[in-house]
């Protein structure tokens, strides 16, 4: 497998993070976004991005002006259809991601691989409504929030997918300097099924918004639990509305299983627009 052009769909936070590290791998990176001002901000924030990291050394002058070369806007009358990769990376909403997926099916060259950044939705119900060269090019490719630093990345098998491109990517990943989970193909894969209980419990501990309880939780999972972040501060970094859609996916495709039920909070912070840094207040103050 040889990738050289990649066009990321999606340019929230983890589409151009995703874009940002393809850009960086020294691939052609195009990002598409149906909001062109989306798509503006999200490339300024990667340069800028880049010209801190340059700052402090972590690359130079030149492998930053060699970034910034490789990633450029584009819309769908312009893309280049003949792009080795698409990867997608928008709202968690099957019917939306079906849609962009079968117009990519008609669009893209018969070689191209399509992708799915999904958190919680099966690969094989996406899959399913592509023709049938399109299946056994089509998986999961799940990055993590920062897409750049993160190096773990789930590779999914839908029904269909091709046993060697599984395996082709997880060999490219791995010499990129990613660690690759290969899962199987069900709601939430690995982490997020198992990242449900992580944020599940801590809610259910603290109840309502107790600010004070719950940067103890935080305190305790990362002192004593040897985690980076807690399970507040890591729904504030990701967006507690993102968080809150996965962790409704997952639910219902577990048959409302309540090990995965949402809470109650959850809502109500979505309700409330506090959704976290994005929005300068979620489950913190970020004034």
């Amino acid at each position: 497998m040889k990738l050289e052009s990649v066009l990321v769909i999606g340019a929230g936070t983890m589409g151009r993070g995703i874009a940002q590290w393809f850009a960086q791998q020294g691939l052609k990176v195009e990002l598409l976004d149906n909001n062109p001002k989306a798509i503006d901000s999200a490339i300024e924030a990667v340069n800028q991005s880049w010209d801190k990291l340059s700052k402090k050394g972590k690359f130079s002058e030149a492998e930053v002006k060699s970034f910034k070369s490789h990633l450029s806007a584009t819309n769908w009358e312009s893309f280049n259809k003949n792009c080795s990769l698409v990867v997608e990376a928008i709202i968690e909403n099957i019917e939306i991601k079906n849609t962009v997926f079968q117009k990519l099916d008609e669009l893209c060259h018969k070689d191209c691989i399509l992708a799915s950044n999904t958190s919680s939705i099966p690969i094989s119900s996406m899959a399913k409504g592509l023709s049938a060269e399109r299946r056994e090019k089509f998986l999961g490719l799940h990055f993590f929030n920062p897409a750049p630093i993160m190096k773990l990345v789930e590779v999914i098998k839908g029904h269909w997918t091709n046993v060697d491109l599984i395996a082709e990517f997880t060999t490219w990943f791995e010499t990129a300097g990613k660690k690759v989970a290969v899962c199987n193909d069900s709601p939430g894969f690995i982490v997020n099924r198992v990242a449900r209980n992580f944020y599940g419990e801590s809610l259910r501990i603290t109840n309502h918004h107790d600010m004070e309880k719950m940067r103890e939780i935080d305190n305790v999972l990362k002192k004593c639990g040897g985690f980076k972040m807690g399970p507040f501060e890591l729904m504030d970094l990701i967006g507690i509305d993102i968080n809150y859609s996965v962790t409704e996916s997952v639910w219902h495709s577990y048959y409302n299983d309540p090990r995965f039920a949402p809470h109650l909070l959850q809502k109500k912070m979505v309700d409330s627009g506090r959704l976290g840094k994005k929005t300068k207040g979620g489950f913190y103050d970020y004034e």
